[in-house]
């Protein structure tokens, strides 16, 4: 294997916030590694150390030679004045550079220049290049290459800055959170994608199935360590467990050893200052080792629902377009109390939309959604919570409430209350531009939770939140005592969490599926495959005629045990007809790799190169059978 990175001894801290000391590891070719640890420990601030963004405090980072890297970062930037095409295409390889510029002249009216670039197309061997890139660019729908990078929301411009890293094929491809504002079926095709594909990977990543299936090794951040597991999401869960275990085990023995010492420190204050110094020492140590005793610190969502009545929302056969785009029509449905739905589709379907008229902020075109009186939204918006980045933790929630009612006469301060969401006294008294992506995520979770919802509306709830915090909101969504619609493209959290699936397949079709996101997709799976038989089967009647005369011949053979006269004319003709084809596809391919044609030209010669490939598996098919009589 060849070394593609090496960190040793790296130190990173904030003030007095250390992130991480004297981690080291090393990432080769072929591997696929995920970084894992819980929100503000530090897993975007090591990816954007080690893209040469940020400083450290100490330690060495080595790269092989010529090294070439991409990342993908959490919030991407390009000028706002750069077209999509030129965003997608930016990068030092030439043989990109020459597509972009072929593809401008293709989107321009009087195509100025076209020979020129057909000729350098052709210089840097970019047409294979160009057909990788046209399927990146199709698998993540971006289709309007011309917009502008200003006009992009915040998903476009992810999946932009995506398909820029992939085009540029690095050695060492660095991903931060690559799945958000992913559909499920860019999620599946990145996926295989990574793969099949050579590149060395490094990524942070909440998507459990994603881990699982596509990483060769698992890295942890973990109480300022780095903890290293050879293997998938499944085998780090079980060896971490193991790990934290035999720590445990360890610190019980410590702990024992610390009571002992500390009966002796109370015991002897002579001692302690004269004659057994070096003891006195040992003690703090092992003070200091007792009191780290390793845990799962764990978000606690054990917040009371409101009480929820027998009626929760009707939609009254609602319609809703924007133009040509059609969300809903005449949609019709009665909501259940208690009922988990799962809601899932292609970006551009009308999810969140669906969503916004349920909530009233978004009018339907027809019809109407009736509320029953009893429900109490809690809305978890795609789009995060606008906070006053000047405010301090504690004030954003004491802003909502002084006191949580927990039920059952039980109450809890703002402040007791995120101290169950893992924010600790210092990090209450914290401004909020300070935080973490995640742990602003967090935070947004709480300030829904802590008013007692009892219809919880999730729009892509686990975008930058930890894997630890993600557990524990899918056991509290399980157990919760109300309703819950959740927009997600997390296949793992959907499957623990909703009990059926509304599935926008676009331009207003809907499918209620009674079940989780993996039934649903083998359900799906089994419905494409049916699909394609049942289109075999049709080319096959439509071919019947000319099978049943083979078959007559095929007959007719097994007695004669040669060709008729007939068949042998045809045979004889096949084997010339073929070998005019080729000739023609040949000088087809010939011509379009001169960069002589114009762009009429060069439409017609394509199409007739695939007419001429349709015609010889035909023909070479009909040589095949009479070449067996």
């Amino acid at each position: 294997m060849i070394n593609y990175l090496q960190v040793e001894n790296l130190t990173k801290s904030f003030g007095d916030n250390l992130l991480f000391e004297d981690i080291s590891f090393g990432i080769a070719d072929n591997q696929r590694v995920a970084l894992i640890a819980k929100n503000g420990t530090g897993k975007t601030t090591l990816l954007n150390i080690i893209a040469g963004i940020e400083d450290y405090q100490g330690g060495t980072i080595s790269f092989r030679r010529d090294l070439r890297i991409g990342y993908l970062n959490q919030n991407p930037d390009f000028p706002k004045e750069l077209s999509v095409i030129d965003a997608c295409l930016r990068t030092d390889n030439e043989a990109v550079r020459t597509i972009a510029a072929y593809e401008h002249c293709l989107m321009s009216e009087d195509q100025e220049g076209l020979d020129e670039i057909l000729s350098q197309m052709d210089l840097h061997k970019a047409w294979d290049y160009e057909t990788r890139i046209k399927q990146i660019l199709g698998k993540l729908k971006i289709t309007n290459l011309e917009q502008l990078i200003g006009e992009l929301s915040g998903g476009q411009l992810k999946r932009v800055a995506l398909a820029n890293v992939l085009i540029s094929e690095p050695d060492l491809l660095i991903l931060d959170e690559p799945t958000n504002h992913l559909d499920l079926e860019m999620v599946e095709w990145l996926e295989d994608f990574l793969k099949r594909s050579t590149m060395a990977l490094l990524m942070v990543t909440h998507d459990r199935y994603f881990l699982d299936r596509v990483c060769t090794n698992i890295m942890e951040i973990d109480h300022q360590g780095l903890f290293q597991y050879s293997g998938n999401y499944s085998y780090y869960l079980e060896k971490r467990q193991e790990r934290i275990e035999n720590w445990n085990a360890e610190s019980d023995r410590t702990i024992n050893l610390y009571k002992k010492e500390l009966e002796w420190m109370r015991r002897q204050p002579q001692a302690r200052a004269h004659k057994a110094k070096s003891r006195q020492e040992s003690f703090y140590e092992i003070e200091e080792r007792a009191k780290q005793r390793r845990n799962n610190d764990k978000v606690q969502l054990d917040v009371k629902a409101s009480y929820l009545g027998s009626k929760i929302f009707e939609a009254k056969y609602v319609s809703k377009a924007y133009g040509d785009l059609k969300i809903l029509d005449n949609f019709y449905y009665n909501f259940a109390r208690y009922e988990k739905m799962g809601i899932v589709g292609k970006n551009g379907t009308g999810k969140s939309t669906f969503l916004k008229m349920l909530l009233g902020e978004v009018k339907p075109d027809k019809g109407s959604f009736d509320i029953g009186e009893t429900v109490v939204f809690g809305y978890y918006s795609q789009d995060g919570l606008a906070f006053d980045e000047q405010m301090k933790v504690i004030d954003v929630v004491q802003d909502i409430a002084e006191v949580v009612d927990l039920g059952n006469g039980k109450k809890m301060t703002a402040s007791q209350f995120l101290l169950h969401f893992l924010f600790t006294p210092e990090t209450q008294y914290n401004y909020v531009y300070k935080l973490s992506g995640g742990e602003k995520r967090r935070l947004h979770l709480c300030t829904v939770l802590m008013r007692n919802p009892n219809f919880l509306v999730l729009d892509e709830p686990t975008n930058d939140l930890d894997i630890v915090t993600l557990n524990i909101l899918e056991e509290y969504l399980q157990s919760f005592k109300g309703c819950v619609i959740v927009v997600s493209h997390d296949r793992y959290f959907m499957d623990k969490v909703v009990d059926h699936l509304m599935v926008f397949k676009g331009d207003a079709e809907l499918k209620d599926f009674p079940g989780n996101y993996t039934d649903y997709r083998e359900w799906n799976e089994l419905m494409e495959d049916q699909e394609k038989e049942e289109k075999k089967q049709e080319s096959r009647t439509k071919n019947q005629e000319p099978k049943q005369q083979s078959a007559v011949s095929s007959q007719q053979s097994a007695i004669k045990k040669k060709l008729t006269f007939k068949e042998k004319q045809e045979f004889e003709s096949l084997e010339e007809e073929i070998l005019q084809l080729e000739k023609e596809k040949t000088d087809i391919e010939s011509q379009l790799a001169s960069g002589s044609l114009s762009a009429d030209e060069i439409i017609k010669a394509s199409q007739r190169h695939a007419e001429i490939i349709n015609r010889i598996d035909d023909k070479t098919m009909r040589w095949m059978e009479l070449s067996e009589i």
